[in-house]
């Protein structure tokens, strides 16, 4: 569950901090007080774009904080191997916003973005205030199917997948292959051109770094040279020579050395530098009698050299990724040479692939419809808590023209709300309200399936009022038995069952407007539902009503429990 939201510098929040509770979660609170932003806010930390304009004018950074409570062990395991470790069961989202860019961290490890948004698909499920359009949406059907089903699916839809790679290659590749004879020699006669380049060149791996070791000497060759006779110069010829000079010293050392143990010392010192300097030297004398600079290899050098980088700038950028390029290619020739053996294959492993993605399409399309009908079933139930009273379900197949990586499936989903009416899509008979109350339904059977222990819903409660909404609130109790619960509504009668309850406000200070969110007592959560229920006058009747209705709500909960 979430246990707690710290947001600072978001639009209308300067800063605020809230916990939260297990069961349902009611916020509240007048239009424009900054509702939205709450849910926005968590968004934000979850990885979605954040809008330059919200953050606040004159902040510094941006900042939101969640910190979950992890209780399943399956939510516990999946978050282990996306080698996220928890800290005595918490783990901290965080996510702040400085300069246009941000800093995403998970227990105060720096994190990419998406590894924040996999580790949040286990932990809540947001249904925003236009979500429910995207029932709207028929290609969004099977993916709600596939969600329900994954643990069946898991392993057949990853076969799926791998054969529709190989099937998908050997189509292009027959594609390409259906050449008329022209277009097969002009290929033939390049790639044989390529291949002779090639193979000409008889290269050998590391043969280029060699070379350039070699070349980069020559071109600095007469340099080395000089530098070096200079030095042997200085160190091994002449009277002003260091050898020279150190062993005239030397002399005159060992004239006196035995009068004083020091110069004793001196001397032994400097004969070994005398011994150091003459081995030096004729190292470097033999290094000048075997150093030539020769202008014949340089040459040839240098034109091995214009060979492999030529040979690099069509094939490669090293020797070994030529060689691999030039196997390719004699493959390919190799194709071409024999060319209606080579076809026949290829439309024969095609036809293999094209019999084995069947296959796995079918044995994913088996397992979803009979998932399918188990959901749709589960979805009428729950229509009917709703006050869908004659209700029918389903959920319609049909092949799609191609393979896809997800099968040949078409799924869409089919209502019919009157008795006698032929079931129709959703597009053709839902409403606003119906469809908001369609899309919880589907959430409540989800949620009893999936092991996501926090639900958001922002105005699930749209195109909804009286009967339906008491209907529409119990079910969010039923929910927050076993989930956590996190509402914004407008409406009473879902405000009444909160578990806890939420103010969100707006108000001036220093001439700046803030939105701040607080919890509500017993008494506070009366009067806020008194305001709900009466506007901008609230009298003592509004205040009983709403007295009674918070009343009533609680024997429904202990009623509901009881059933339970």
């Amino acid at each position: 569950m979430l246990q707690s939201l710290h947001v600072k510098n978001l639009a209308l929040i300067d800063e605020a901090e809230v916990d939260l509770t297990s069961g349902l979660n009611i916020m509240t609170g007048e239009t424009g007080a900054g509702k939205s932003i709450i849910i926005g806010s968590i968004n934000i930390a979850l990885g979605e774009k954040v809008p330059k304009e919200m953050i606040r004018d004159n902040a510094d950074y941006g900042l939101v904080e969640l910190t979950f409570f992890v209780e399943s062990e399956r939510v516990k395991k999946a978050l282990a191997d996306l080698e996220i470790e928890l800290e005595d069961d918490c783990l901290i989202i965080s996510r702040k916003i400085i300069n246009g860019r941000s800093i995403s961290k998970i227990n105060a490890e720096t994190v990419p973005v998406s590894k924040v948004r996999q580790a949040a698909a286990l932990l809540i499920d947001i249904h925003g205030q236009h979500e429910h359009q995207s029932l709207l949406v028929k290609k969004n059907h099977i993916h709600i199917l596939d969600e329900y089903a994954k643990q069946d699916l898991k392993d057949e839809k990853e076969q799926l997948k791998e054969a529709y790679t190989v099937y998908k290659a050997l189509k292009k590749e027959l594609e390409e292959a259906n050449t008329d004879t022209s277009e097969r020699e002009r290929e033939i006669s390049f790639l044989s051109y390529e291949v002779d380049e090639i193979e000409e060149a008889q290269l050998m791996a590391g043969e280029d770094e060699q070379l350039e070791q070699e070349y980069k000497w020559l071109v600095n060759g007469q340099k080395i040279l000089e530098a070096a006779s200079g030095a042997y110069g200085k160190t091994a010829e002449g009277f002003e020579s260091a050898t020279e000079q150190i062993s005239y010293a030397l002399k005159n050392l060992s004239s006196v050395s035995e009068y004083d143990e020091q110069l004793a010392d001196f001397e032994s010192q400097l004969s070994e530098i005398d011994n150091l300097l003459n081995d030096f030297n004729r190292e470097l004398a033999s290094y000048l009698a075997d150093t030539t600079f020769d202008e014949q290899t340089f040459t040839e050098v240098e034109n091995r050299l214009n060979v492999i980088n030529h040979l690099k700038t069509k094939y490669g950028s090293t020797i070994e990724e030529i060689l691999i390029a030039c196997k390719e290619k004699k493959e390919r020739l190799e194709k071409l040479a024999d060319y209606d053996t080579y076809l026949a294959d290829l439309k024969q492993r095609f036809a293999d692939s094209e019999k084995e993605l069947e296959q796995h399409s079918e044995k994913v399309s088996k397992i979803r419809k009979k998932a399918a009908e188990e959901l749709t079933e589960a979805i009428r139930k729950q229509l009917m808590d709703l006050n869908f009273l004659d209700v029918s379900f389903s959920m319609q197949f049909q092949r799609t023209d191609s393979f896809t990586a997800n099968g040949f499936d078409d799924a869409e989903f089919m209502i019919s709300t009157n008795p006698g009416e032929p079931q129709k899509s959703l597009e053709k008979i839902a409403s606003g309200g119906e469809l908001s109350r369609i899309m919880l339904a589907i959430k409540s059977v989800s949620a009893d399936a999936d092991a996501v222990g926090t639900l958001i819903f922002d105005e699930i409660d749209t195109g909804i009022s009286g009967r339906t909404a008491q209907m529409v609130s119990e079910k969010m109790n039923a929910l927050g038995r076993d989930h956590q619960i996190i509402c914004i509504t407008h409406l009473p009668q879902i405000a009444a069952m909160a578990d806890s309850h939420y103010l969100i406000e707006k108000s001036v200070s220093n001439q700046t407007t803030i939105s701040t969110i607080r919890p509500l007592d017993q008494d506070e959560s009366i009067n806020e539902l008194a305001r709900m229920l009466g506007g901008v006058k609230i009298t003592k009747m509004v205040l009983e009503n709403a007295r009674e209705m918070k009343e009533l709500a609680a024997n429904t909960k202990k009623s509901l429990g009881e059933e339970k």
